[in-house]
């Protein structure tokens, strides 16, 4: 059996975000679960801030493209995303708005198993992100998005200097919850 092809999309790009200290994670572990990750770069993609007078005048821009390109790629996606004032940051909403206007977004994305993680130094673990990410995700583009779900608190304290979560149940969680992305898309591959 070829190992199942993840995307994994980070909402943050910054250095030293934790997200993508738990992307890098969930991609690690991922392997050893025997998927192929591939984790974006939203930021390479050099999306300028959504508006229709720019796309009348310009397009669709080539890093939306590249993105859409990577969801066709990807048989699962998982999403990686802080929390901005309770809700996905602008970097991951921004990438999506794009794709989203691209109408091959639909046979890419639509029904495509999508599991939902975040990070925050807070004590909620950026969750609140989570529940507005998981109904743009699934209303709005159709996206399968799992029940299963990670939110990774005092993630300033979470990481082990190789990258795995520190605290075992963590540990855990996050890999019950890409279990449960991998047994999904394989039963819905038949």
């Amino acid at each position: 059996m070829d190992p199942l092809r993840v995307l994994i999309v980070p909402g943050s790009a910054r250095t030293g975000s934790f997200n993508l200290k738990l992307a890098h994670a969930a991609g690690s572990l991922l392997r050893e679960l025997g998927a192929e990750p591939v984790v974006s770069d939203l930021r390479a993609l050099e999306l300028p801030i959504y508006d229709g007078d720019l796309e009348a005048a310009e397009g669709v821009p080539d890093g939306a493209r590249a993105l859409l390109a990577q969801f066709a790629w990807a048989q699962a996606v998982l999403v990686v995303s802080p929390e901005y004032n309770a809700f996905p940051p602008p970097l991951l909403m921004n990438a999506i708005d794009w794709v989203s206007r691209l109408a091959e977004h639909k046979a890419a994305m639509n029904g495509k198993p999508t599991a939902l993680l975040s990070a925050s130094p807070g004590m909620l673990g950026g969750i609140r992100s989570l529940l507005a990410l998981r109904q743009f995700l699934s209303l709005n583009l159709g996206m399968l998005v799992l029940p299963q779900q990670l939110g990774v608190s005092q993630a300033n304290k979470a990481f082990t200097d190789d990258g795995r979560l520190a605290d075992d149940k963590q540990q855990q969680a996050l890999q019950g919850v890409l279990s449960a992305l991998l047994k999904t898309t394989r039963a819905l591959q038949g």
